[in-house]
């Protein structure tokens, strides 16, 4: 037998063998937690499209809710749909209906100061019968965009169809009179027997001593109001005696029953210097008058 039998080998002095080293490999995550990440992706994505793609909110004040229901009503333009009515409620002194829109993405040109809102409903005025298409498809709010460049959330609904669009070419002029006669708005304004604008409003004036009428002439008729212009009342009849006998003379039999107002130059032509956009004319009861 060895001597070194049963003994350690004796290893004194000799170098010690390097450590071997497992490199950590990269830890990849598991498939259960992609999904939750995904989902909130997707979530995120949602979110920031619908905020991306929604539209201005606006809140129209009514006297009534009349044919109004939130969540059908819809809002339009030219027969346009633009938004729909979300909510209707009543104001804190219970005088008023708060009707609360949501316009379309594309409709923020309608948060104009001076934008108009308004109830289509079957109607019957002067100028003849409106809104029948909403018997069948219910009422809805109509809008016409503003031309301000201040804008607004919140805005007083009209009680009446406005008589003329926003982007109607023409001019608007005042008339004075000392009584209304039978005009009321949508009431046509003649020219040589033609049509050529119509009564938008009207309203006391001089305490109750008169009455100041806004009227219309579309273009190209507005080239024709010039400073000497004339006005009357075109719904009653004109009789006259002369030398030639007795004369009738009115301006249509729509002038006659619903009333009417007509005009002309002073020199009977085309004149030469225009009336300017809310020129004030007196009214005078007839022709011969003015």
């Amino acid at each position: 037998m060895s001597e070194n039998d049963g003994q350690p080998p004796n290893t004194a002095g000799a170098p010690l063998p390097e450590p071997r080293v497992d490199k950590a490999g990269r830890w990849l995550p598991s498939l259960v937690w992609l999904v939750p990440l995904i989902a909130a992706l997707i979530g995120i994505t949602l979110v920031a499209r619908s905020y991306l793609d929604q539209g201005p909110t606006v809140v129209v004040s009514f006297r009534s809710g009349e044919g109004l229901e939130a969540g059908k009503t819809k809002v339009k333009y030219k027969d346009v749909e633009i938004g729909l009515v979300r909510a209707i409620s009543l104001s804190t002194d219970l005088s008023k209906v708060l009707v609360t829109i949501d316009m379309n993405k594309d409709a923020r040109r309608f948060t104009a100061a001076d934008t108009r809102f308004w109830v289509v409903k079957p109607r019957i005025g002067v100028s003849g019968v409106s809104g029948l298409g909403t018997l069948l498809s219910g009422a809805y709010i109509g809008v016409d965009a503003g031309k301000s460049q201040d804008t607004s959330h919140e805005f007083t609904g009209l009680e009446k169809v406005p008589q003329v669009a926003g982007d109607q070419k023409g001019t608007q002029y005042t008339l004075h009179s000392e009584t209304l006669g039978s005009i009321d708005a949508g009431s046509p304004i003649y020219y040589r027997r033609i049509t050529v604008g119509q009564v938008i409003g009207y309203d006391l004036e001089n305490h109750g001593q008169g009455v100041a009428i806004k009227v219309f002439v579309n273009a190209p008729y507005d080239q024709y109001v010039g400073k000497n212009t004339r006005w009357w009342h075109a719904s009653g009849v004109d009789l006259r005696l002369d030398s030639n006998g007795f004369k009738l003379n009115t301006q249509s039999v729509a002038a006659l029953l619903i009333g009417g107002i007509a005009f002309e130059s002073l020199s009977g032509r085309q004149p030469d210097a225009l009336a300017q956009a809310g020129s004030d004319f007196p009214l005078a009861s007839d022709q011969a008058k003015a």
